[in-house]
Formats: C-alpha cells, sequence, structure tokens
C-alpha cells in the first residue's frame, strides 16, 4: 500500500528533528569537553620587536630604549630573554608613540579623519566554497593589527565569522542578538549599538550571526506588501541606516555576506562603499560567478525602480585558494585577468595546508603560534595574505584620499 504524501514528510521532518538533536546534543559535549562554559576565547600570540619594527615602521632602537627607560607599556621576557609585546600593548604603544612622535601619528594610529567616509566593505559570491569569509576575517585581523577600528558584521547564517571570533551560534547567543536585531520591522527592533559585541581581538568588534538571519528573509516580502514603513526604510537601506548609527566609532566595516542572492545580501551590497568578488580560478567557479553577477544585474534594475542604485568606490575580484602550479587553475586566472584587467586585485590568495590548518583550530593566520603548523608553510600563507590585504588597505587610502 502506498504511503501518503503527508506521511512522507512528517516521517522525514521526524528524522531530521531527531538528527539535529543528537548533533547539537554531540556538539555541546565536545564543546564543554574543549571548552568549558565559562571560557572564553583569547589572543594568546605575542609580538617580538621585530614584529613591531614591522607593524609600526619605528626603528628597533627606539623599542630598546624605551624599555630601558621605563616607558610606554613594557615587554614581558621570553625565555630565550627576547621582549615580547600581547597584542593590546602593541595598540597602547601606538596611541604612546603617536605622543612621543606627532609628525608619526597619522601612520602610527590611522584613524579616519574629518571628511574621510566609512569604509564599508563586502566580501560576496554565491558559491560556497569561495574563501568569502576566510577572506573577510583575514581582512579585519590585518587593520586591527595595523591600527584601525574595524567591525565585522555576519550577515550569513551559517555564521562561521562568528564561530571563528569564538562565538557559538547555537549556544552562545540568545534571541535578538544578531544582526537581524537591528535589522527587523516590529517593535523588538534594537539599535546596531546593542548587538556589536567587542572581541578578544583588540581594534576589532563584531555583530554575531546566527539562522536567525533568515527572519528577515521571510520577514520582507510581507513588509514590502504593507503600506507601514518606519524610519530604516525598505530592506535594501536598512542596512545601511543601521551602519550610519555607529560610523563614529569606526573606521572600516567588513559584511560577510550569505552565499546566496536574497534581501539580505542585497541590503549589504547597497550598503558597501567596496566589493569584492571572491572567485576560485576553476571553471565552475567562474561559471557561478558569471550567474552571480547575471543576477546582480538583473536585480539591480529592480531596485533602480525603488531609487535603489549600485553605486560603489571599487569593485574587485579576489582570486582565491589559487594553486599556482595547477595549469587549469592558471588558464581560468589569465581569462579573468584578460577579462577584467585592473579589477582582479593583482595579489593572489593562495591555497595553503597553512589555511587550512589555521581554520581547524578556528584561528587566522594572524594568530597562529609557533610550531601549530609548518614554519615555511606559514611564512609562505601569511605574505599571501599580507599581500592581499595589503592591496584593499591600498583601496581604502585611495576613497580616502591618501597617497
Amino acid at each position: 500500500m502506498l504511503q501518503s504524501p503527508d506521511h512522507i514528510v512528517r516521517d522525514t521532518a521526524s528524522k531530521i528533528g531527531g538528527y539535529t538533536s543528537k548533533l547539537s546534543a554531540e556538539l555541546r559535549d565536545m564543546r564543554e569537553a574543549f571548552y568549558p562554559p565559562t571560557a572564553q576565547k583569547t589572543f594568546t600570540r605575542t609580538f617580538s620587536t621585530l614584529d613591531l619594527v614591522r607593524l609600526l615602521n619605528v626603528p628597533e632602537s627606539t623599542l630598546r630604549q624605551l624599555t630601558i627607560e621605563g616607558r610606554g607599556p613594557q615587554p614581558e621576557r621570553s625565555e630565550n630573554n627576547r621582549r615580547t609585546y600581547s597584542i593590546d600593548q602593541v595598540k597602547e604603544l601606538r596611541a604612546f608613540l603617536a605622543k612621543l612622535r606627532p609628525d608619526d601619528a597619522r601612520t602610527l594610529t590611522p584613524y579616519r579623519r574629518d571628511g574621510e567616509k566609512l569604509q564599508i566593505l563586502a566580501t560576496s559570491n554565491f558559491k560556497g566554497g569561495s574563501s568569502k569569509t576566510t577572506t573577510s576575517i583575514h581582512l579585519a585581523h590585518y587593520l586591527g593589527l595595523h591600527g584601525y577600528r574595524v567591525l565585522c558584521i555576519d550577515l550569513d547564517p551559517q555564521a562561521s565569522m562568528t564561530s571563528i571570533f569564538g562565538i557559538q551560534p547555537e549556544f552562545d547567543l540568545g534571541a535578538n542578538e544578531t544582526a537581524y536585531a537591528a535589522l527587523r520591522y516590529d517593535d523588538e527592533r534594537k539599535s546596531l549599538a546593542e548587538v556589536i559585541r567587542p572581541t578578544y581581538f583588540s581594534g576589532v568588534d563584531l555583530v554575531p550571526g546566527n539562522l536567525e538571519l533568515m527572519d528577515f528573509e521571510f520577514d520582507t516580502p510581507s513588509y514590502l506588501t504593507s503600506k507601514n514603513r518606519d524610519e530604516l526604510g525598505l530592506f535594501f537601506e536598512r542596512l545601511s541606516r543601521a551602519i550610519h548609527t555607529v560610523e563614529d566609532s569606526y573606521d572600516i566595516i567588513i559584511l560577510d555576506t550569505p552565499p546566496s542572492l536574497g534581501y539580505t545580501t542585497l541590503a549589504a551590497l547597497y550598503a558597501a562603499t567596496s566589493l569584492i568578488v571572491t572567485v576560485h580560478p576553476a571553471m565552475l567557479d567562474v561559471a557561478s560567478c558569471n550567474q552571480f553577477l547575471i543576477m546582480i544585474s538583473d536585480l539591480s534594475e529592480v531596485l533602480e525602480q525603488f531609487g535603489a542604485k549600485f553605486e560603489h568606490d571599487h569593485f574587485k575580484f579576489l582570486l582565491t585558494r589559487v594553486n599556482p602550479n595547477d595549469g587549469p587553475q592558471k588558464y581560468m586566472a589569465g581569462v579573468m585577468r584578460r577579462l577584467f584587467g585592473n579589477d582582479v586585485l593583482v595579489a593572489d590568495a593562495v591555497e595553503s595546508t597553512a589555511i587550512a590548518g589555521a581554520a581547524v583550530a578556528k584561528k587566522t593566520l594572524y594568530e597562529l603560534e609557533p610550531g601549530e603548523v609548518g614554519r615555511e608553510a606559514l611564512k609562505r600563507a601569511l605574505e599571501s595574505a599580507d599581500r592581499v590585504n595589503s592591496e584593499i588597505l591600498d583601496l581604502v587610502h585611495k576613497a580616502w584620499g591618501r597617497n
């Protein structure tokens, strides 16, 4: 006897419910084993004087003299008697040196100045595996290390960015504690400032995400058909207007978008001042990217009817997970550069075992300590990440009118 369709659906739903219950319990047990309920992720890496010479662009002799005189944040001594600084001390040292050397203050504390527009960078692509989140989080940490005030906004319901910051989306966040809280259409909406969290990484704050973000996709169609409007406006305006309520506190905001072209992604693309489209240089990935661009083009025409225009300081492609020894990848990378010219970033994000190792530990390359991954692999991966992030920072400086 054939079973009814309703019976089949109920059985599948029940089975999925059982799976999620078992998996959630297992994940909770694993988390409590590795990270006790009261534990919080911390930044344990320290910085040598050579690291500070590179980060702060000051002579090692200056740092040595400050230590001898007992001025500024004082370093710890490692087992080999080398001076080491915490990430918070790096920030303190920037401020101290900026007062000590006013001519270098703009470099040491490179905050936005009057007349410089808040930079909102969105990494986007609707194909998974394009390294969108990896690009976002590495950029955020790079900018934080270089003295900028950074806000990350996780708009992806999968919340990978949130997880890397040490927050378990399914366990550590209550109702109305994600970006959705600042975008929703009802009386429970919060200001964006209320859902911003400081992180363990000095200079970088976070608006976390989880599955709650899906509610924005479900709520928006009803709101569009209603006649009620609030001060945040239509769906594509809401993120931009929410962000500008906190713009005085930040230099650069990084939006990690979902791997789909829904209302949330469109709001992010509209809010952004620059777009970084991450593309793995393989045939299927490039073809998927083309579909993504076609959909953006089509939807931008629809949004123009509401008065929305996609206007950005920069629109760039970043080639990710690049294997320089892979022939087909080299060919597709060449195709992208031939077709799009200077709109493809010069630097590539290379594929690396160091990045894979960091991901397992839920860290970025900038957090890894010696011994966590192979030394040479880490060196090559960091050089690649620095080139990519430096080029993106140059775009920010260009938008600000800095040399």
